[in-house]
């Protein structure tokens, strides 16, 4: 049951990186092709992300212990 909860969390850990990752890409591809302002809007869900996700993390450890 261990096992099983720590690949979780490493996925849901992978899928969060994967998200800001992506929202990086994107705010960066939209700034280079001249939507300056959309890229910014973008590029602020990169901490957003990070800050749920680390939220989210805390919270299910909480639970677990």
């Amino acid at each position: 049951l261990t096992m099983h909860r720590r690949t979780l969390r490493l996925r849901a850990s992978a899928a969060i990186l994967v998200a800001a990752l992506a929202s990086f890409v994107l705010s960066v591809t939209l700034w280079f092709t001249g939507s300056h302002e959309e890229g910014l809007f973008v590029g602020l869900w990169v901490p957003s992300i990070l800050a749920f996700g680390v939220l989210a993390l805390q919270l299910v450890g909480d639970r677990d212990e």
